[in-house]
């Protein structure tokens, strides 16, 4: 079992997914940190100093709460609507992103693949003979021994 395990991590796709998995939590580090201190200030500023990341609505327990942390704290049931919206933000901007690089790919590949087709045309191969040709030059051979 060992050394299957060992073959299935030394195949080429499985470290591409490695890669790309590592590539893909930084990336999301990335985008998150710029949705919280970059974009949410910059909607705040538009809106008149509101912040999304700490809207919510208080659906059962005591209130009110200083923010969102206090009542999740407290035990309060909440609608964290702010929360949400940042993440909705975060996916939109992750799968931006990913259909740009899976686009930048795929036209690369094309390329590629245009590159390699050289253009001029292929060589034909001569013909053979064709089944008539071999069947007269078998019916000669025989007349010949015969």
């Amino acid at each position: 079992m060992l050394k299957d395990f060992q073959a299935f991590i030394a195949k080429g796709n499985v470290m591409d997914m490695a890669v790309g998995i590592i590539i893909g939590a930084a990336f999301t580090a990335i985008v998150q940190s710029m949705v919280k201190d970059l974009l949410n200030p910059v909607l705040g500023l538009i809106t008149g100093g509101l912040d999304f990341t700490d809207k919510f609505a208080v659906l059962s327990g005591d209130g009110p709460y200083e923010s969102l942390v206090a009542a999740r704290e407290a035990g309060a049931t909440v609608f964290a609507y702010g929360a949400f919206f940042s993440a909705v933000i975060n996916f939109l901007i992750i799968a931006f992103v990913v259909f740009l690089l899976v686009r930048y790919v795929t036209r690369l590949k094309d390329r590629l693949a245009r590159e390699e087709v050289p253009n001029t045309p292929a060589e034909e191969k001569p013909a053979g003979p064709t089944e008539l040709d071999v069947l007269l030059e078998i019916r000669d051979t025989l007349k010949k021994a015969g």
